[in-house]
């Protein structure tokens, strides 16, 4: 990467920088990030032990006193300082973590004294945009550092450690590197004559060499588009929303699947007057969870507008979790309520399978029985969401797309080299065909970061944590 594409991109160069690793307030500790040019010889003018400091091994921690600097004899706050050597640091970089005692005013007066040094604040995602500039990244595993941050469940978690560890990387570096084998085969048609390549004088020059190790690139990639869905999923959850008429049970299965008390239950219909929701984790994957009202034709005001609020929720929901009161058995005013939103996925539920077993008919319907009071059929409706929500997409194993940026580049090289085989195809020459090649190379390029342009990268680590 180009350093001035870097400087273009409004993220400084190499000077000094400091920012909060953990958000000031009631805690144990308080952690501040520091990296540049000079970071040592800057902290130590603030330290109790600056020769201590400048001076530490990489990889060492000392304890010492942060300054004021305008009253050097004036402490601030006891610290431990971690020191870490270039080139052996997260960004590549002579850096420093300073961890002080926790609350508001202890990290504040340290991170003034830091400024007042000489260090200036980082900008969003500045540390890890310099892991990049450094080559101690590349981008995808940049990207994989929010998506850690941001992660709801441990398996969204795992599958962002997963990039981190390289194994996008590597799975696009080799893909990208079968298909410059390909383009360097095309381009070498081009630019020799077809005595000085050796071929013979009825060797159409507008064949393309490596066609079929192309295809193999164009199908590895598109199997690589359709693990996006997947890693979306677990990243963005799904909302998951409980439907019934009133007293079905929907608020004590809300309870029952969160295993705690969150809505009220009582024996009085209407009780439910809006949605609420939380979120939980089944089986790794992030699921918003709403509790709505009961459907049915109310002319308490408050209760209309309930109803109403839960027939626009049903609208973005990912799957529909409809339960069925087993006393009152599936009525006409079900089927109704069913017929309004059977173009959504959903799930019938029976419940109260404690009083009255689950029919035939319903079972016939891919009903489930479950009894909110019991907990009797809890973790066959919890298999049973988890084979709703991935019936379409499935569960992809092995290099994932983490991001949109990463999908719609994906998409660019696909198209690209399937507008290069169409042509080799109908027998088009290489003048035409090449050029399309390596735009597709470009396209996997930029995944990575081996290719790229300075909006680019601001729009990207703009998204970041400050500290990160």
């Amino acid at each position: 990467m180009n350093k001035s594409v870097i400087a273009d991109a409004g993220y400084g160069d190499d000077c000094p920088i400091a920012a909060f690793a953990t958000v000031p307030g009631l805690s144990a500790l308080t952690q501040i990030r520091c990296c540049g040019k000079g970071t040592l010889e800057l902290a130590a003018k603030i330290f109790s032990a600056p020769q201590k400091l400048t001076e530490a091994l990489g990889n060492t921690v000392i304890q010492g006193w942060i300054k004021k600097p305008a009253m050097p004899g004036q402490k601030i706050d006891q610290v431990l300082v971690s020191i870490f050597r270039a080139p052996k640091s997260y960004t590549g970089e002579d850096s420093l973590d300073i961890s002080c005692h926790g609350g508001t005013a202890a990290g504040n007066e340290v991170m003034d004294a830091l400024l007042s040094a000489g260090f200036r604040s980082a900008l969003p995602g500045e540390f890890t945009f310099r892991a990049f500039l450094n080559g101690k990244l590349d981008l995808t595993r940049s990207e994989s550092v929010m998506e850690i941050v941001s992660a709801k469940t441990g398996a969204s978690c795992l599958h962002a450690v997963r990039r981190l560890s390289g194994e996008l990387e590597k799975e696009i570096n080799a893909l990208k590197k079968k298909l410059v084998e390909v383009l360097t085969s095309a381009e070498i048609f081009l630019d020799y004559s077809e005595d000085e390549i050796g071929i013979d004088e009825d060797e159409d020059k507008g064949r393309l060499l490596g066609r079929e190790l192309a295809q193999e690139v164009l199908l590895s990639l598109e199997k690589l588009l359709k693990t996006r869905q997947t890693q979306r999923l677990y990243q963005e959850g799904v909302l998951a929303v409980i439907a019934g008429r009133p007293n079905a049970g929907k608020s004590s299965l809300f309870n029952m699947i969160l295993s705690e008390e969150r809505s009220i239950v009582t024996e009085v219909p209407g009780t439910t007057r809006d949605w609420i929701e939380a979120w939980i984790s089944i089986e790794g994957i992030p699921i918003r969870l709403a509790d709505t009202a009961g459907l049915r034709d109310s002319n308490d005001k408050i209760e209309k507008i309930g109803v109403e609020r839960s027939y626009n929720l049903f609208k973005s929901a990912g799957l529909i979790l409809y339960l069925i009161d087993g006393t009152a058995g599936f009525t006409q005013e079900d089927k109704e309520i069913l017929e309004a939103v059977e173009t959504m996925p959903l799930i019938l539920i029976w419940n109260k399978i404690d009083i009255i077993h689950i029919p035939d008919f319903m079972k016939n319907e891919g009903a489930l029985g479950i009894s909110a009071k019991t907990q009797e059929g809890l973790e066959e409706l919890k298999s049973g969401i988890v084979r709703a929500i991935i019936k379409d997409i499935g569960l992809k194993t092995g290099a994932c797309l983490g991001t949109n940026r990463q999908e719609k580049l994906v998409e660019n090289a696909v198209f690209a080299l399937k507008e290069a085989l169409d042509l080799a195809d109908r027998g088009e020459a290489l003048d035409f065909i090449a050029p399309l090649l390596r735009e597709s190379v470009n396209s996997l390029g930029e995944i990575t970061g081996e290719v790229s342009t300075s909006d680019i990268l601001e729009e990207m680590f703009s998204k970041f944590c400050v500290g990160k």
